[in-house]
């Protein structure tokens, strides 16, 4: 009967890692546009949308409620 002191459980520690691996991700997608300065498509819309995607997954994991 020992409880655990960790503060997050394992499915609260994946979906942290799985955002980080998102945001990750959006950067690298970032510096995949061709155009200049980063202006296209990858570097204005999709990269920005996944790295704000890896913020906002964890965040809303960790202040759910819990009933």
């Amino acid at each position: 009967m020992s409880q655990s002191n960790m503060p997050l459980g394992a499915k609260d520690i994946k979906i942290l890692l799985l955002g980080i691996v998102i945001m990750l991700i959006g950067f690298f997608v970032m510096t995949l546009d061709k155009e200049e300065f980063g202006f296209g498509f990858l570097g204005l819309t999709l990269g920005p949308i996944l790295v704000l995607t890896g913020i906002i997954i964890p965040v809303f994991s960790l202040f759910k409620w819990k009933r």
